[in-house]
């Protein structure tokens, strides 16, 4: 598997891949439309040979596959063989603790802001985050300020449901949220992200809460105390 991995990683690496070294190879596979492999081995070949004439290469398709292989065993001797004599006992150390470490915070930072953003583009209203002694004591990541009172927000991967002994947190994380409503006036709403691609992320339901934290903007502003 290892091998594979790395064979791989080459042959992407120096795009001995690419339409340009090997041909269209989706587009040529559909025409052919091969009931077996020895069917799509030959007629590969036969559009490969008109491909190399067309490029002017004086090679027969055998010999040009073949050649490909030549340069990419060439590639892993000469390029990826010196590359892995650099790297240390201390750079593999170092990449451990960027990865699990710097990059999750990162990425943590990343959806925290995200998600926040867009709330505040949807809500229309100012959403800051939550000073340290709220975030610690009452598990509220932002709030949202409505006059002298305030929305507390609490962000959570879609996960957190999932894990284990996620009711404990949960049973928790409501008597805080309880005690911030009494305290500063405004509920407190969870809300649950989901990563939409490589670095965007999404709300879930996200229509209803919007609807739910709207109604709590205009509660608190018409000065309706009510802790029902």
């Amino acid at each position: 598997m290892a091998k594979e991995h790395l064979l791989n990683y080459a042959f992407n690496r120096w795009g001995l891949n690419k339409k340009s070294s090997v041909g269209p190879l989706v587009a040529w596979v559909r025409e052919c439309a091969p009931k077996t492999l020895e069917e799509w081995r030959e007629c590969y070949l036969k559009h490969l040979e008109g491909f190399l004439r067309a490029k002017g290469v004086d090679l027969s398709p055998d010999e040009y596959l073949d050649s490909l292989g030549d340069r990419l065993y060439a590639k892993l001797q000469e390029v990826i063989k010196s590359e892995l004599e650099e790297i240390t006992l201390e750079d593999c150390r170092s990449y451990v603790w960027e990865v699990v470490v710097n990059r999750t915070f990162q990425g943590y930072l990343r959806e925290m802001t995200s998600v926040k953003d867009l709330l505040e583009s949807l809500l229309e209203v100012e959403i800051e985050p939550a000073p340290d002694y709220i975030d610690r004591g009452y598990d509220v990541d932002y709030v949202i300020p409505v006059g002298d009172k305030y929305i507390g927000l609490q962000i959570k991967p879609v996960t957190y449901e999932q894990m284990p002994d996620a009711y404990k947190w949960v049973e928790l994380m409501q008597e805080k949220h309880k005690r911030f409503w009494r305290e500063f006036g405004g509920k407190v709403f969870i809300v649950f992200s989901k990563p939409k691609g490589k670095r965007e992320f999404e709300v879930e339901n996200l229509e209803d809460l919007v609807k739910d934290i709207e109604q709590e903007v205009r509660r608190l502003r018409e000065g309706n105390s009510s802790r029902s």
